[in-house]
């Protein structure tokens, strides 16, 4: 699993970036889900998830700031 570029992330539209948010906020919790429950799952997983998260959230502000 590779960690997503930022320059990726440049060519997505708002409604692509708000799907990929969803998706990556359902794969945190699944993650620490399975955490919680003691099942098995890849510890770096959850860290790269977060960070991604962290690039489509501020990509996001950034759009709508532009937008105003």
């Amino acid at each position: 699993m590779s960690l997503s570029q930022y320059s990726n992330i440049l060519s997505l539209s708002s409604e692509e970036i708000n799907a990929k948010i969803l998706k990556v906020e359902k794969k945190i919790f699944d993650l620490r889900f399975k955490k919680a429950t003691r099942q098995s799952y890849k510890i770096h997983e959850l860290k790269h998830e977060k960070r991604k998260l962290a690039q489509l959230k501020t990509f996001e502000k950034k759009l709508l700031e532009k937008n105003r």
